[in-house]
């Protein structure tokens, strides 16, 4: 991207700003650019959205191609309209539903796509010009409703496209909505009904109200034979200088609750109202940590919270109960739930729920969860470590045995029954060889089973704090199979066959991705995956032969070289330092593992160069999937100065921070008085970048651990920071 132009577009998101009341306190969404991750691999997009709404409404401009997962690039010059729903920053694609496109010729290249100029979004605000045809587009939403102002220049016809067919797929375009019903009950209104299989199956149920009544409609004929989602042509007849007004509601459930959506949330037609409590709902999040630093650092930190925070998603309707959807647990056990359990506490027990609620419908926990269905992508079960965590760190427990002990029960059932309908995980083998015999699982063998070996070691401790103590010593048992994989000649996580033989020849840069592929691992190599025993780093230091072994291998990883011959590529993969990936979760707890034996310099080098290289503040500024803020938690914990390289149980390994004061204001679990936690750099600058001291409260840490009852129960951690670190 040119600098100049990103930095005109930034003029423009400046000026934005006072088209919104000031919030109550200090307006931290100013620093916020939702264009950040919205070009290369990030697949993030920039629509309007509430924290953890169900509508995320913005620009579509493609599908059809992986780079479109979350329908838009920044860098495309037209754009399709706009969808009401959209995932950000994940590798699959989905949503993208219910297109609309205004309009004012017939002609056919204007109905489908428009030249785009002056695109602007902030959180809960989006905006962009159609200069060619004189139309100017403005969004907003509450959680369930997307709320649009579209502006025709004078004298032209005002149309609006509605096109129900329109998806973000990877393939099958032409076949992914299954059946399609509409209705006009009335001249201001339009409801429907989508069944669609993309990702997953599900139903989208919507409701449409405008300002004006229609003054013609038309059914456009269908581009493709097969395909069942309709096309709508709306005429209106509207006065010079009258905006046209449009809120879109949906839901998961029907017709009706998609009507009370939309009356119960937005039942006005001040659209300035609306953009302004959006803001302030944003607002209310950014200052649960208040940071100090350089306007490029607040621009990177805020809009990794902004990221955070859109996922996952309440798709239940108004009045009733939240469900949350949208759990990429594989990517967000790491770092992005631990991070929720500081920043929202009050929404966590409702996410719980949501998790065991969606168990229970499936008949396991769950794996990948969108729009409340279960697309087991990915590996392990990583929704027990969110849920045992969470168990963990909970301290009013009072009358909630029952409950903890029916949520043990199904982490149990799930880590060792088969269940009919679950597509991965074979406990029958793991319990027979003590790891996957590639020869028998034909993909992704190494990776699948040090994943389902942390989720042992979660169940195992709270089997232990329940009093299971028989179920307890199996699960830690099994926590350690990461033993049987592990080459120690080699220094190598390896395929193992049902023999007891490596796999041969072995190449530890080959690439892996997918069941079915002559590979061990998942979206990764050998260099990638040696490192993920997150349970038991000390085992592993101990198996390469101790510290010293341990420190020779790990600093290889970084020197490597990024490509080789017959490495191959998989498109996750990306923001590489030798081997090291950040672009890719199972890399996020590396730079850590340097704490634990005795080289807090090594941390602080490779955190400072991965935040500097892989968060610029660019459309293109990410180095990988956000993977539904995942990639942002990453950068919040490491700015803050440490990090959950267990995300089990509530400690938090000491790095080295990157700005140079935040304060959290916490949900003290001590008192029922609000508290905060400071956390002060003293020093830091660019040659300062490594830790001579840490205090908590005063008292010196020598483990390098903070826990999360201090950070909750408040206080000060404070570090010294200098320009060299001897060890």
């Amino acid at each position: 991207m040119k600098p100049e132009r990103f930095v005109a577009r930034l003029v423009v998101l400046a000026s934005s700003i006072s088209l919104f009341p000031a919030f109550g306190g200090e307006d931290l969404a100013r620093w916020v650019d939702p264009f950040i991750g919205t070009a290369g691999t990030a697949n993030c997009h920039p629509n309007a959205c509430r924290p953890h709404g169900m509508v995320q409404a913005g620009p579509t401009s493609g599908t059809g191609l992986w780079k479109y997962c979350g329908g838009y690039q920044f860098e495309d010059k037209e754009l399709f309209g706009f969808v009401q729903d959209a995932i950000c920053g994940t590798g699959c694609p989905d949503l993208g539903d219910i297109r609309i496109q205004p309009f004012v010729d017939k002609g056919e290249n204007d109905r489908k796509t428009a030249v785009k100029a002056d695109e602007n979004a902030s959180p809960g605000f989006y905006s962009v010009k159609y200069p060619n045809q004189h139309i100017d587009t403005e969004i907003t939403v509450s959680p369930h409703v997307a709320f649009y102002r579209f502006s025709f220049g004078a004298g032209r016809d005002s149309h609006l496209l509605v096109d129900l067919q329109w998806g973000h797929c990877d393939k099958d375009f032409s076949t992914h909505v299954i059946s399609c019903n509409t209705d006009f009950p009335d001249g201001t209104t339009m409801t429907g009904h989508l069944h669609l299989k993309r990702w997953v199956e599900r139903d989208c149920y919507f409701a449409m109200k405008f300002s004006k009544p229609m003054a013609g409609h038309r059914t456009v004929p269908r581009m493709d034979a097969r395909e069942k989602g309709e096309w709508h042509e709306l005429d209106f007849s509207l006065d010079d200088g009258e905006p046209l007004l449009v809120k879109i509601a949906l839901s998961s459930i029907s017709v009706a609750a998609a009507r009370q959506n939309l009356m119960e949330e937005i039942p006005h037609w001040d659209f300035s109202r609306t953009a302004s409590e959006a803001r302030s709902a944003w607002n209310e999040l950014f200052s649960r940590c208040r940071i100090e630093g350089a306007g490029a650092q607040k621009t990177a930190f805020y809009t990794s919270m902004y990221h955070l925070f859109i996922a996952p998603n309440d798709i239940s309707d108004v009045g009733n109960d939240p469900f949350f959807s949208t759990l990429s647990f594989w990517d967000t056990f790491r770092a992005a739930h631990p991070l929720y359990t500081i920043l929202e506490p009050e929404r966590v027990p409702s996410m719980i729920d949501s998790i065991l609620k969606q168990g229970r419908k499936t008949g396991f926990m769950p794996i990948w969860c969108l729009w409340g269905v279960d697309n087991q992508c990915m590996i392990g079960t990583h929704s027990t470590p969110v849920v045992v965590d969470w168990f963990l760190k909970e301290r009013d427990g009072n009358g909630r045995g029952e409950y903890w002990k029916g949520a043990y029960a199904q982490i149990k059932d799930t880590l060792t029954k088969e269940h009919r309908n679950r597509r991965k995980e074979r406990w029958d083998l793991i319990d027979k060889y003590g790891y996957y015999p590639f020869d028998i699982i034909k993909g992704e063998s190494v990776s699948r089973l040090l994943e389902c070996a942390y989720d042992d070691w979660c169940a195992g401790v709270m089997a232990e704090k329940l009093g299971f103590f028989e179920d307890a010593a199996f699960f830690f048992k099994r926590s350690e199979n990461w033993r049987n994989v592990f080459d120690a000649a080699t220094g190598f996580m390896r395929g193992k066959d049902s023999n007891g033989n490596w796999r041969e020849p072995f190449n530890p840069f080959a690439l892996g991705h997918g069941a079915n592929t002559a590979n061990d691992f998942t979206e990764g190599n050998a260099f990638q995956y040696t490192w993920h025993v997150l349970h038991n780093p000390q085992g592993l230091v101990d198996a390469f032969g101790g510290q010293a072994r341990f420190i020779k291998h790990l600093d290889s990883l970084f020197r490597q070289p990024e490509s080789v011959v017959g490495m191959g590529k998989v498109l996750d993969v990306t923001g590489l330092i030798g081997q090291y990936a950040h672009g890719n979760e199972p890399s996020h707890h590396v730079a850590y593992f340097y704490q634990h034996v005795g080289r807090p310099d090594r941390t602080a080098e490779v955190v400072r160069e991965v935040c500097d290289r892989f968060y610029r503040n660019t459309p293109d500024g990410l180095s990988g999937n956000d993977d539904c803020g995942q990639m942002s938690a990453w950068y919040i914990f490491s700015a803050l100065g440490f990090y959950p390289f267990n995300p089990c149980g509530g400690e938090y390994i000491i790095g080295a921070p990157q700005v140079p004061m935040a304060k959290l204001s916490t949900r003290s679990t001590c008192s029922t008085r609000p508290s905060s936690f400071t956390i002060i750099a003293k020093n830091l600058s660019k040659e300062n970048k490594y830790v001579k001291s840490v205090t908590l409260n005063g008292r010196r840490l020598t483990d390098w651990k903070v826990r999360h009852e201090d950070i909750m129960c408040g206080g000060e951690l404070v570090f010294e920071m200098c320009s060299r670190h001897t060890h």
